[in-house]
């Protein structure tokens, strides 16, 4: 019996999105930015798909930016703001950011930026009045994810964003996690910038999206021909973004019904695991992205159990679940997330996470809460396998 808990870090591709991919691949091939006939086949088919995301998150088609993925979405919005200065100023960003936020911003640190890092607490949480008494008259950006990926938490985006908003700071939140699994209302929103991912909402790997409201300024992070409204310059993977398109499109039309479904299995993992001797949740069970379900393990001696002997052993027994976040779930580190929550180093190796999705049934649900007990009963009796 084979069950996929992953989808935190990729999700399969939906037959409807792989459908019309090879239906562009054979037949609107050309290059969206030639005049004649076929170039300006695949620049509808572009368009097409613009207006599909968009859709996904109540935006206007012209404010969607296509790049390769979440990660390069996320340096376009931080860099394309900090490029725009001849001197370094001051930002703003949580403590639990993903790496593709934090990355760029040492970078930028190393540059001479001053970096507020806001704390969070023991649930993951940014405390509002943090941000409001940490904006400064140099501050230019304030980044914070909306769904955290290792931990499932859900930042109070409307109110960070309002708070930016007020003193005339621009706001960007990764929405990585969020996008297809909550709904998004950027009409709400005081939101500048947000990114999402292709390959998190069912659709291919190589796509992502950064939402750019209109009049705000980027500098772009790429010299070239100037496609993506000069914001994203190379010629555009057409097949892979009318994937993209298809799924945003057919995620919209599940986004009042899945969310409560996922939810419901989610709270079901957390309720028969609740007894279980050594388990810790993390993140806030409240505020907490429908899909996602995170622990830190102890054994009966109170050892912790590292997170990577748990994904190898439940891999063993057919599930697939990760330790952190997929881009650091191979390293054998303590989670920055986890600390920065006040978790120690040791305990903040320990973390692991279950995150449902499309195919999950509560079947599922049950078989892996009963593996995953057996695992740990035996591995609370053994010496722990090397790491």
């Amino acid at each position: 019996m084979q069950i996929y808990l992953d989808y935190s870090a990729t999700t399969p591709t939906r037959p409807e999105a792989i459908a019309r991919m090879q239906e562009v691949m054979t037949q609107q091939w050309g290059n969206p930015s030639s005049l004649h006939a076929w170039g300006q086949q695949s620049a509808t088919v572009i368009e097409r798909a613009r207006v599909q995301v968009a859709r996904l998150l109540n935006a206007p088609a012209e404010a969607i930016v296509f790049t390769s993925g979440g990660t390069e979405a996320d340096n376009l919005a931080i860099m394309g703001v900090a490029r725009q200065y001849r001197t370094p100023q001051h930002l703003i960003i949580s403590s639990v950011e993903h790496s593709a936020v934090a990355e760029p911003v040492r970078l930028l640190e190393q540059w001479g930026w001053q970096v507020t890092h806001l704390p969070v607490d023991r649930q993951g949480r940014v405390n509002p009045e943090d941000l409001r008494q940490a904006l400064r008259p140099d501050t230019v950006l304030v980044s914070v994810i909306y769904g955290q990926s290792e931990v499932g938490t859900l930042q109070p985006i409307q109110i960070l964003a309002e708070i930016a908003c007020a003193q005339g700071v621009l706001f960007h939140t990764d929405a990585v996690q969020v996008a297809g699994r909550l709904p998004i209302d950027l009409q709400q929103l005081p939101i500048d910038l947000l990114s999402i991912s292709s390959h998190k909402i069912y659709g291919p790997q190589g796509a992502g999206a950064l939402y750019v409201r209109p009049g705000v300024n980027l500098v772009p992070l790429l010299g070239g021909g100037g496609q993506e409204a000069k914001l994203r310059s190379g010629t555009q993977a057409v097949p892979t973004i009318a994937g993209f398109g298809v799924a945003a499109e057919l995620a919209m039309q599940e986004i009042l019904t899945e969310p409560s479904r996922l939810t419901g299995l989610r709270d079901r993992l957390f309720d028969l695991l609740a007894e279980v001797p050594g388990l810790q949740p993390t993140g806030d069970r409240w505020y907490r992205l429908p899909h996602h379900v995170s622990f830190c393990v102890q054994d009966a001696d109170g050892e912790m159990i590292s997170g990577k002997t748990l994904v190898r052993q439940m891999n063993l027994a057919g599930i697939g679940i990760s330790s952190g976040s997929a881009c650091n779930s191979g390293k054998l580190t303590a989670s920055p997330v986890l600390q920065a929550m006040g978790y120690r180093d040791r305990a903040a190796k320990a973390g692991i996470r279950f995150t449902l999705g499309r195919d999950t049934t509560a079947a599922d649900v049950d078989w892996t809460a009963l593996v995953f007990q057996q695992i740990l009963q035996r591995l609370s009796h053994q010496p722990l396998l090397p790491v």
